[in-house]
C-alpha cells in the first residue's frame, strides 16, 4: 500500500465531509482519516447542484429528528466554524394536498407535531388568507412550516465543513476509487484510478449517486442510483409575498432564490433511468410537467421568464426512498451513508455524527437510527418515507 489510514471515506462532498468533521472532532478518536474525492471543484456534485433546503415535514420520526439536528447545526455555524455566512433563510415549506392526498398529509402532520416540529395544517380559507396569490380551488389543505424550515447556501456549507475537518487533521485526497480490496469479511483498502493504493481499517461509502457502484466494488449489493433532476430558474414580475418552498400535488416545487425563483419536478416514473453522467437539461420537464401546473397554482406565473437551468444527480434508494446508515452486518468495517433520496444535504450533519459514533463508540449514540440499517436492504424489507420531494 502507498499509504494507510484508520478510516478511508469514499466521497468528499457533504456526507464525507461531515463524517470526517465529526470523527476528527471526537477526543476519543486518535486515528488518521482520509477523504477521497474525484472532483474537488464539486462542479457536478449533488451537494452543490441541489435546491439546498431543510424541512421537518417527513413521515418517519427519525427523518424529522435528523433534520432537526441539521437545523441546529446550521444555526450554530458561527460557533462551530467562525465567521461564516450560510445564508440561512427561514422561509418555510408549504406542502399542498388535494382531497385524495389529505389523509397522508394529516397522518404526516401528526407525526411531525409529536416530534416537536412547528408545522401548521391550514384549510383552503387559511391558505388563501396567508398566501393571497395561491389558487386553492382544488386543494383540501396545506402543511406550512412556521419556523425551522428554509434554504441556505450549499457551497458555503460544504466549504465550512471541509475546512474545519482539514484543520482538525483530516486528509483530503484527490482521486477516483476504482477498486476495493476485500479479504473475507473485511475491507482492507482501495485502489485509485492513477494506481495509488490506500489501506484502511474502516471504509465509509459516502459516494452519493455512485454509492451503489462503490458498494459493488466490495461485493455488496446496494440499490442506490443517481437520478437526473433539472432545476429551472424563473422570474415572475408579480410579487409573491411570503412565498415559501411550495410543493404542489402535481409534483412540482418552487421557492425564492434572491430576486428569482427556482423550481423543479420529477420526470415520469417510467422515464427515470440511472443518470450515468448525463447532466443535460431536459426542457420538456419544464414545458410539459411544471409550467402548466405552476400557472394553475399561482396564476401570476402564467407570465414568467425562464432565466437559466441546470441538471444534477439525485441519489435514490430504489427500495424505499430512505437512507442507509451504519455498518454492513457481515463486512463489519464497511459503513454506509447512502440513499437519502433528496434529503441528504439537510441530514448530513446527523448522518456524519452517527457514522463517527459507530466507528468510535460502536453505536449511534446521539440518535437511534436503527430503522436505516442495511439489514432491511438485505431482507428486501422497505421502510418507506412517504414525503419525498
Amino acid at each position: 500500500m502507498d499509504e494507510t489510514f484508520d478510516v478511508l471515506i469514499v466521497g468528499g462532498a457533504i456526507m464525507g465531509a461531515t463524517a470526517a468533521y465529526f470523527l476528527t472532532l471526537d477526543p476519543a478518536f486518535r486515528g488518521r482519516v482520509a477523504v477521497v474525492e474525484r472532483d474537488p471543484t464539486f462542479t457536478y456534485s449533488s451537494t452543490t447542484l441541489s435546491a439546498a433546503s431543510l424541512r421537518q415535514q417527513f413521515s418517519i420520526p427519525e427523518n424529522i429528528r435528523m433534520s432537526l439536528f441539521g437545523l441546529e447545526f446550521l444555526k450554530s455555524a458561527k460557533e462551530r466554524f467562525g465567521d461564516v455566512d450560510l445564508a440561512w433563510h427561514e422561509g418555510g415549506y408549504l406542502i399542498l394536498a388535494s382531497e385524495a392526498g389529505l389523509p397522508v398529509l394529516q397522518a404526516n402532520h401528526r407525526v411531525q407535531k409529536a416530534e416537536g416540529a412547528d408545522i401548521d395544517l391550514l384549510d383552503p380559507a387559511a391558505l388563501k388568507a396567508t398566501f393571497p396569490w395561491l389558487n386553492v380551488e382544488d386543494l383540501a389543505a396545506g402543511a406550512y412550516g412556521r419556523s425551522g424550515e428554509g434554504w441556505f447556501d450549499a457551497h458555503a456549507f460544504l466549504q465550512a465543513v471541509r475546512t474545519a475537518a482539514k484543520a482538525q487533521g483530516a486528509h483530503f485526497i484527490t482521486g477516483e476509487v476504482v477498486a476495493i480490496t476485500r479479504e473475507g469479511n473485511r475491507v482492507t483498502g482501495a485502489t485509485l484510478a492513477d494506481g495509488r493504493r490506500i489501506g484502511c481499517g474502516v471504509l465509509v461509502n459516502a459516494a452519493g449517486p455512485r454509492g451503489g457502484r462503490v458498494a459493488a466494488m466490495a461485493g455488496i449489493e446496494l440499490p442506490v442510483e443517481g437520478k437526473k433532476r433539472c432545476v429551472f430558474v424563473v422570474h415572475c414580475r408579480t410579487p409573491l409575498p411570503k412565498l415559501p418552498l411550495l410543493v404542489d400535488p402535481s409534483g412540482f416545487y418552487i421557492r425564492p432564490e434572491g430576486a428569482y425563483q427556482i423550481c423543479g419536478a420529477p420526470p415520469a416514473e417510467d422515464n427515470d433511468p440511472d443518470a450515468d453522467g448525463d447532466f443535460e437539461v431536459d426542457w420538456s420537464i419544464f414545458e410539459e410537467g411544471i409550467w402548466p401546473h405552476l400557472a394553475h397554482r399561482i396564476p401570476a406565473m402564467e407570465e414568467l421568464k425562464v432565466v437559466r437551468a441546470w441538471a444534477g444527480h439525485y441519489e435514490m434508494n430504489l427500495l424505499d426512498h430512505n437512507a442507509v446508515i451504519g455498518p454492513h452486518p457481515e463486512v463489519t468495517n464497511f459503513y454506509f451513508m447512502n440513499g437519502f433520496s433528496g434529503h441528504g444535504l439537510q441530514q448530513a450533519p446527523a448522518a456524519g455524527r452517527a457514522i463517527a459514533e459507530w466507528i468510535v463508540h460502536g453505536r449511534s449514540v446521539s440518535l437511534d437510527l436503527g430503522v436505516f440499517s442495511y439489514e432491511r436492504i438485505a431482507a428486501g424489507r422497505p421502510h418507506a418515507e412517504l414525503n419525498i420531494i
